[in-house]
């Protein structure tokens, strides 16, 4: 297995402030968009491709996401960009705001697609048994839907209710800093 080297918030700023390094934000656009650490290059895991770094090889790259899973996960694909030196932010932007180090966040931008999934099937699920319960029984078949559709999402990665929500008013358009 690949692994990249954990690196702790105060020395990635350390190396951030020095120009030693670079910071690759490997979360999806929408996440970025809510909040990042400031300087952080976004390079999504489902869209990076090694030449967005050519002018920065020389420099470490160091990888993010939110808890450093993500990043951890996906290590032989990162470790491929062509660094000489490569790490990841040990515990993700979560522990670089632990560590009292400043992120911008834009509260205007939507929440993350993956929370408003859980939020929605969460919704649904609970109204279907609600309604079984008090109404009739069929509409347990509504909560029986949604966790055939976390199911199937799960086993190939590809999610319905994300794509709707993607669509929705409030996940389109420009949203201010």
């Amino acid at each position: 297995m690949t692994l990249l080297n954990p690196i702790s918030p105060t020395d990635l700023k350390r190396k951030l402030d020095s120009g030693e390094a670079i910071l690759i934000d490997v979360r999806e656009s929408d996440e970025h968009a809510r909040e990042h650490i400031l300087g952080a290059r976004l390079a999504p895991l489902s869209a990076i491709d090694a030449h967005d770094f050519d002018r920065d090889h020389g420099k470490a790259a160091v990888f993010h996401c939110k808890s450093g899973m993500r990043t951890q996960a996906n290590a032989a694909k990162l470790l491929a960009r062509g660094f000489p030196e490569a790490y990841y932010l040990e515990g993700g932007i979560e522990a670089w705001k632990q560590a009292g180090l400043s992120v911008h966040a834009n509260r205007k931008a939507p929440i993350e697609i993956m929370r408003q999934v859980q939020i929605m099937a969460g919704f649904i699920i609970l109204t279907g048994v609600t309604l079984g319960a008090l109404v009739h029984p069929a509409f347990y078949g509504l909560s029986a839907f949604i966790g055939a559709g976390l199911t199937f999402a799960g086993a190939t990665g590809w999610c319905g209710m994300a794509l709707l929500l993607k669509t929705m008013p409030w996940n389109r358009g420009s949203f201010g800093a």
